[in-house]
């Protein structure tokens, strides 16, 4: 499946730790399972599990809930760098809003 159009990938670039980090963030606040985050990112299992590691050492998700034998991660807010990536989200969503507004005449230059 192709991930939807995200500023953060186009931004950041492609890699696999940005599909896998863009998609926690976009589907904050609800947890997914290391399967479906593998499905929806379009990211191969070995693939996956090389960049994991990052993430968890960056404290950038925590393990919710286990369900069965399969745990549930959710972003983490709390964490500094989650804090800095949602910061760098909001500053690149105001940049393409400003970009992409309609230019309004004043009606002093009709």
């Amino acid at each position: 499946m192709t991930p939807p159009h995200s500023l953060i990938l186009d931004f950041l670039g492609e890699g696999t730790i940005n599909r896998v980090v863009d998609y926690l963030m976009e589907k904050r606040p609800f947890d997914s399972t290391k399967e479906e985050i593998m499905k929806e990112t379009g990211v191969s299992r070995n693939t996956f599990f090389r960049v994991w590691g990052q993430i968890e050492q960056f404290h950038m998700v925590r393990k919710v809930r286990t369900v069965g034998r399969a745990s549930l991660y959710l972003l983490n807010d709390d964490s500094p760098v989650v804090k800095k990536l949602l910061e760098l989200e909001r500053a690149l969503i105001e940049e393409h809003l400003n970009e992409n507004a309609p230019k309004v005449r004043s009606i002093a230059a009709r």
